[in-house]
């Protein structure tokens, strides 16, 4: 594993564990060039994903990149790390498991708001804003409405 710091390609493992959810395997290790240490996440992958996007372009499915979306309409919500975690890694599941190499980006966001719905009403309603392109405040109204009656239900 090459050292983020120095670029030495030679690294020690310190520490492997599990990480919360299970998913991963989270590793402590140290550079044998300059002695930094840093962790590293291992994780199972069924199959190289491509996401189209809505131009037709094409892209590799980036994990992190989703998680970071979602963390962000998460931000300053009740909302654990943990719990975002195990929504990102039940959408990889299932796409990887799909048996499609590609994917469409709309598909991935269907099953993000999916998922949002039952963690967080703001954190739905901030990913809808940027996944649906909301415009002017009426749209926010409009499915902050359709999400409140949708909760009475």
């Amino acid at each position: 594993m090459r050292c983020p710091f120095c670029g030495h390609e030679a690294s020690q493992v310190k520490d492997s564990r599990p990480t919360d959810d299970g998913a991963a395997i989270r590793r402590r290790r140290q550079c044998e060039g300059c002695g930094a240490r840093f962790t590293t996440f291992e994780r199972i992958q069924l199959r190289e994903l491509t996401v189209v996007k809505s131009e037709h372009r094409r892209e590799p499915f980036e994990r992190d990149k989703l998680l970071r979306s979602v963390s962000i309409a998460a931000r300053k919500r009740p909302v654990e790390a943990i719990q975002l975690e195990k929504l990102v890694s039940g959408i990889q599941r299932q796409l990887e498991t799909s048996g499609e190499a590609e994917v469409s980006s709309k598909r991935i966001g269907e099953m993000v708001m999916d998922g949002l719905k039952g963690l967080d009403s703001v954190a739905y309603i901030r990913f809808a804003s940027v996944y649906r392109e909301f415009s002017e405040a009426r749209d926010f109204e409009e499915f902050a409405g359709s999400v409140e009656e949708a909760g009475r239900g």
